[in-house]
């Protein structure tokens, strides 16, 4: 009986399309959602690992020119108002408000260190939210995906019962196929939660320090132009 039941067993296609074709109309809408999560999570981690390198070369091309002993006027007036770098963008930022701080008589307005400040703060905020779009899809898939998975592999194992009360069977034959396909499910859920963990934290790190890396040179080119408003 035993062997016969093997036998069975082992004419069964387990293949991932075979189960999925197998399954109930519910398992088969979860696994098309964890499956599009997945392509969506690891199409984010492959465009902002590209945009996170870049932001780098560009910081590192920026600091570079800034502290070449360039005059920031010719420095300024090279990369002009609306630069396509981002550490540039916070640059310009702060050089159009030292500008628009003057005077017809190139007397400076008052309270131009606090606009200025302001200005590249602002600078920063929109380089931020930029650098760190995407991010909470990572983490809307990482936390979720598993409980995906795991409703469908309830409602699998669920329908197989249901399948075995009908057949009043409880042969291997019978139950193997249900639990597989069920089971399919948290495999995927499984699959595409943990990439999208692991690179959203790795990710939001690097997103941080190119922040902090910002920020640090905002800090810096304020004290800069107030020297120079001290002098």
């Amino acid at each position: 009986m035993e062997a016969e039941t093997l036998a069975v067993v082992g004419e069964i296609d387990f293949s991932f399309w075979s189960l999925f074709a197998r399954a109930t109309l519910t398992v088969k809408l979860v696994i098309i959602i964890l499956i599009a999560c997945s392509f969506w999570a690891w199409s984010i981690i492959v465009q902002r690992s590209l945009v996170y390198k870049r932001a780098k070369w560009e910081a590192k091309r920026f600091d570079r020119a800034f502290w070449s002993g360039q005059p920031l006027d010719e420095l300024f007036d090279k990369i002009g108002p609306e630069p396509k770098g981002r550490p540039e963008r916070i640059f310009a930022a702060g050089m159009v408000e030292w500008d628009h701080s003057h005077r017809a008589d190139g007397r400076l307005i008052a309270g131009v260190q606090s606009r200025i400040e302001r200005s590249m703060n602002v600078a920063v905020i929109r380089e931020a939210e930029a650098l760190q779009s995407g991010l909470s899809v990572l983490a809307t898939v990482g936390s979720t995906a598993p409980f995906i998975g795991l409703f469908g592999t309830v409602w699998g194992i669920m329908n197989a019962f249901i399948e075995i009360a009908a057949q009043q069977n409880t042969n291997l034959a019978v139950v193997a196929p249900g639990i597989a396909e069920a089971l399919l499910a948290t495999g995927l859920g499984l699959l595409a939660a943990i990439p999208a963990v692991v690179f959203y934290n790795k990710l939001s790190a690097d997103s941080e320090r190119i922040i902090a890396g910002y920020e640090s040179f905002a800090d810096e080119f304020a004290t800069i132009l107030s020297r120079q408003l001290d002098g």
